[in-house]
This record gives structure tokens, C-alpha cells and sequence, in this order.
């Protein structure tokens, strides 16, 4: 139909590992905000995360790769790995705002995210470079969309709240158990599993890490 617009989700992370859950909560944001695209933003260097070791990106980017593989329902974009950092939300936006003019684009977070989302760089101007916020909201929640808007005007018209099953899945928590020889292969694709075990990452004797 003439004049009418896609729908893109962001669905930002540095996704080390990318696991089940990751998969599970796009795939819910994709049908529940009628998305025509989902794009999977590996990045590189988030500044919030200046403190945390990261797995070196070409084997992240790998990863998720693998993740992905085979799916029509997900794209990883390069967005952020084909500039400097650091990388901030707003200019990952406007960088896939300008390749797709013609989209309504949507920024993926989680509820936990949203709380703190007033202390965002330059977060009003987040709020106008989207069309909505997409906000993973887990079950039993507590979100203050009042003092959300006391905060920062505006984002209560832009959350479009998804709900997703309560998964007890972190990435963090599948490094801590590949480092502790304790069970993870079902948390992950096939795929991921097969790279991370045949690559000896995460292990602690990696040359990687």
C-alpha cells in the first residue's frame, strides 16, 4: 500500500554470550510490536559497560552470527561496528533512521532499563528519533510510568510495553558456569554452543580471555 510504513525494531546488546533468552524475548518484541524488521545491534564498546571486560568483538560478532542462523525473522546490522566508538543509543538510531526514512523506527529495552532511562545520553532526543520505545516487561514488574513523565516528558506516550516469559537466563550467568565446568549447552543455539566449546572460550585458559 502506497505511503504506508515499515516497522524496524533496535534490538541493541553486547550479547556475550548471545543465549536462548536473548532469542526468545526479540522473537515477542517482533510479534507483539507487529515489527517487519528486527535488527540485532552488536556493540562494540558501550560506555556504560566501561568496566567490564568483553569478549573481543570479531568473536562476538561470530556468535550472534551463529545465533541467528538460518532465521528470516532477525538481521544483525553492522551499525555500530563500522564506526568509532564510543556508541551511543542516539546516534545508532539516526544512523538506521537515515538508511530506512521511510521506517517507524522502535528502540528495544528492558523494564530495568526504562527506570534509568532519564539519566540516558541525551535521552530527549532519543525519545524524538523513535516512534516508540519497546520495553521488555517481565512478570511482577513494578514500573512507575508517572514518575517516568515527571522526569522526562514525553515517554509515557512512546513505551509500548511487550510482555516476555520470566527467563533466569544472563549472559553473565552462562560465562560464570563455562568458567566452573558446570552445564550450559541447553541455555544456547546449537551453533553458539558448538563455537564457544570448539574455541575453548569463556573458559579462563583462552587466549581470548
Amino acid at each position: 500500500m502506497a505511503g504506508l510504513k515499515i516497522r524496524i525494531g533496535i534490538f541493541g546488546g553486547t550479547f556475550d554470550p548471545p543465549h536462548l533468552g536473548h532469542l526468545i524475548l526479540a522473537a515477542e518484541a517482533k510479534d507483539q510490536l507487529k515489527l517487519d524488521r528486527l535488527l540485532w545491534v552488536l556493540t562494540p564498546d558501550p560506555p556504560h559497560k566501561k568496566k567490564q571486560r568483553l569478549t573481543p568483538i570479531e568473536i562476538r560478532y561470530n556468535l550472534v552470527e551463529a545465533s541467528l542462523k538460518n532465521d528470516d525473522n532477525f538481521e544483525l546490522s553492522r551499525v555500530d561496528l563500522d564506526r568509532p566508538g564510543p556508541h551511543y543509543t542516539l546516534d545508532t538510531i539516526k544512523i538506521i533512521a537515515e538508511r530506512f526514512p521511510e521506517a517507524d523506527i522502535f528502540y528495544i529495552i528492558g523494564g530495568d532499563s526504562l527506570s534509568d532511562f532519564p539519566n540516558w545520553y541525551r535521552a530527549k532526543d532519543i525519545l524524538t528519533a523513535v516512534s516508540g520505545l519497546g520495553v521488555m516487561r517481565r512478570p511482577g514488574d513494578e514500573i512507575d510510568l508517572d514518575c517516568l513523565e515527571s522526569n522526562l516528558p514525553g515517554i509515557k506516550e512512546k513505551v509500548r510495553f511487550v510482555d516476555a516469559p520470566l527467563l533466569e537466563i544472563s549472559s553473565h550467568e552462562i560465562r560464570k558456569r563455562i568458567l566452573e565446568s558446570s552445564p550450559y549447552r541447553y541455555y544456547l543455539k546449537p551453533e553458539v554452543f558448538d563455537l564457544i566449546r570448539n574455541e575453548n572460550l569463556y573458559s579462563g585458559v583462552s587466549e581470548h580471555n
